[in-house]
């Protein structure tokens, strides 16, 4: 693949809590250098980063109910509303993960389904991230489901800051649930190119990544050498 192709892929992401304001302007500078698919941040710095980059192709991806996706629907659905005020373009949702392991399946699907019924009137990607290292394989399977059903235009993986990753096993169960109708994403631990093109492999279309820059610049590397 090429840097292009390559950074074409990766949602480049920066969502620690404790990121000043210098470095987001620094993500989005990346992300307009490299030609990343979007900036993938927390919903303060949203209208920040869309200023930042309104003139380039990069999207500005906001991640809503973030991580513990814990919220109630309403105020999930009012985040999802107010990022893409900002300027969002791609949203990230957290899933309700107790409501859907107590078998609350109505209260999982209206919690989602609200989150996407916002995007989709808005004209803005949805994503769907199951934290899968909280899941068994059938609950992942629901999941997945659940978000096709409701209109989801991706699932994701992982928040990054559960118990685990991205893995290829994951990305494989869940490209199989969804058919090839949607997209999935794997975040969480996707560090090195190697790594991305096993997720690619396995079904994903989409990468979250702290180390997008690494990655591009690893291609690069490895196009010199040949």
């Amino acid at each position: 693949m090429t840097p292009g192709a390559v950074a074409a892929l990766i949602d480049h992401t920066l969502l620690k809590p404790e990121t000043p304001q210098t470095g987001v302007e620094q993500l989005c500078r990346e992300a307009a250098e490299f030609k990343f698919a979007t900036v993938c941040i927390n919903p303060t710095w949203v209208k920040l980063a869309y200023e930042q980059l309104r003139s380039t192709q990069v999207g500005v991806c906001a991640v809503v109910g973030f991580p513990f996706g814990a919220n109630t629907t309403d105020l999930k659905r009012h985040e999802a509303e107010r990022v893409i005020l900002d300027g969002a373009s791609e949203v990230d949702m957290v899933i309700n993960v107790g409501a859907l392991r107590s078998g609350d399946l109505n209260l999982f699907e209206h919690d989602i389904g609200n989150v996407v019924q916002v995007c989709r009137e808005n004209d803005v990607i949805s994503k769907v991230i199951i934290e899968a290292a909280l899941l068994t394989n059938e609950q992942k399977v629901v999941a997945c489901q659940t978000a096709k059903t409701v209109g989801a235009m991706f699932v994701k993986t992982s928040t990054g800051f559960g118990l685990g990753g991205a893995t290829v096993e994951d990305v494989a169960l869940m490209r199989k649930t969804v058919g090839a109708d949607i997209g999935v994403k794997a975040a969480g631990g996707v560090k090195n190119y190697d790594t991305l093109q096993a997720m690619l492999r396995a079904g994903a279309t989409r990468i979250g990544s702290s180390s997008g820059v690494d990655i591009v610049q690893e291609v690069v590397s490895r196009m010199h050498r040949t």
